[in-house]
């Protein structure tokens, strides 16, 4: 790209947006907001009905630093991959991922020894959790010093073990299962196309794609990975 404006403008509508979200909150966090008023308290969200924690614990990923900088960067690549990959023209799936995945770890959050005030890493790293096993042969690269395969990164990189997990839980509902003979028991909700379509983001996903999904043959062709 050319610029910095062009190039942010041919990102996928769901990375673009959560990236964008992610980036917005840290801002404001940055120069007034005190974090701990959009942390995740479920004694505040059922006592005080503050709801909005149940959302704005996913956005904040760390005040400006390297650490804030790798996060926003891991979404930037693995979030557009992903999209514009396995996902490509299923733009409700990967928002259903996404949706998916917060919800487990909300869930995984409510459990006391699993709790966490912020969640937005965590949801980080359920996408390059799902990358990694998407494109088992890419190569990960820490810092420029330490290169790994994507698939040995997921066995053993355990930074974020709530993102492992509902990256796990995700991936295996949706291809292993299927796979293995089962069902796709985690289908896209039709609600979830609604919005994408009202949205108008994303393009619409093919014929032949949509009756794929809905007999469970959606990931045939999942054998070609992306080489490093």
């Amino acid at each position: 790209m050319s610029s910095p404006a062009e190039w942010y403008n041919t990102l996928p509508p769901i990375t673009k947006a959560y990236g964008t979200i992610c980036l917005l909150f840290t801002v404001v966090c940055q120069f007034g907001l005190h974090p701990v008023y959009i942390a995740l308290t479920y004694e505040q969200v059922f006592k005080r009905l503050e709801v909005w924690r149940l959302f704005t614990c996913f956005f904040f990923l760390g005040h400006f630093s390297v650490n804030f900088a790798i996060r926003l960067l891991m979404i930037a690549r693995y979030g557009v991959q992903l999209e514009n990959g396995p996902f490509q023209r299923r733009t409700a799936d990967f928002l259903w991922m996404m949706l998916f995945g917060a919800f487990t770890l909300l869930a995984l959050s409510a459990t006391p020894w699993l709790w966490s005030p912020f969640l937005g890493v965590s949801l980080v790293f359920m996408l390059l959790y799902v990358w990694s096993r998407e494109f088992p042969d890419a190569q990960i690269s820490f810092y420029g010093l330490v290169t790994l395969k994507a698939s040995l990164f997921s066995l053993k990189r355990r930074v974020d073990l709530l993102g492992i997990i509902a990256g796990h839980l995700f991936y295996f509902l949706t291809v292993l299962h299927p796979l293995a003979g089962g069902t796709n028991i985690l289908k896209t909700p039709m609600w979830v196309h609604i919005l994408v379509r009202r949205w108008g983001i994303g393009a619409p996903a093919p014929t032949q794609a949509q009756a794929d999904r809905n007999t469970g043959g959606v990931f045939r062709g999942r054998s070609h990975r992306l080489r490093g």
